[in-house]
């Protein structure tokens, strides 16, 4: 049995894609073994606070002298970065957002990014180092190389940063583009590729929750 640690954002409760696809590859990974486990937090229906004190972003010895962040703040930090230890891959579903990540995504972020915890620091902590994280990115527009749009992303390479390099996760990027074509009068050219890329999306979902699910046999 394997656990998944997977995360929403998604503000849409009914059309969302991210959510759409994030919940094929949840199904997929609970049909793979016999016993798998999918741990769901939805970040923006049970939102969580912003970081109560700027000392939480280091470990108790690393905190400037005095410093006392309020105590229910902290447990609500150790309980998050337990979750995701105890979690043998992560699922995030990360919309865009005015290009970046929904505030909701970058407040978990916050609370489980610690230095000299679960990244590198004072020593080299890595706990999670070469479990799989999967992001599943889902914009309103294109951002093709080549295009004016190019490197208005903001929410891919800020995931890739924490969750890679810092806490040294392997990174597989699940994306769909154009999902606003089928609301937005200016994009309806693009209903055909919005359609594929959603289609493609969720088929990738569904064939790396599989495999990802049954490597714990």
């Amino acid at each position: 049995m394997a656990v998944l640690l997977h995360l929403d954002s998604s503000s849409d409760d009914t059309g969302s894609r991210s959510r759409s696809i994030g919940k094929e590859f949840a199904d997929a990974w609970l049909a793979a073994a016999p016993g798998n486990e999918v741990v769901h937090r939805d970040l923006h229906r049970d939102p969580l606070p912003h970081l109560a004190d700027a000392s939480l972003h280091w470990p108790p010895r690393l905190r400037g002298e005095g410093a006392r962040p309020p105590a229910d703040a902290e447990a609500l930090q150790g309980s998050l970065i337990e979750e995701l230890l105890a979690a043998d891959a992560v699922l995030v579903d990360a919309p865009m957002y005015n290009y970046s990540m929904p505030s909701a995504l970058k407040a978990w972020i916050d609370h489980i990014h610690v230095p000299g915890v679960t990244a590198p620091f004072d020593v080299p902590s890595q706990p999670l180092a070469g479990r799989p994280a999967v992001i599943v990115s889902t914009r309103g527009g294109s951002y093709d190389a080549g295009s004016p749009t190019e490197g208005w992303d903001h929410v891919v390479p800020p995931l890739t940063l924490i969750l890679s390099e810092a806490l040294g996760m392997t990174v597989t990027v699940i994306r769909a583009d154009l999902t606003l074509a089928e609301s937005v009068p200016a994009l309806a050219e693009e209903i055909p590729r919005s359609r594929q890329e959603h289609a493609d999306a969720l088929a990738a979902a569904r064939s790396l929750g599989s495999t990802l699910g049954a490597a714990s046999l």
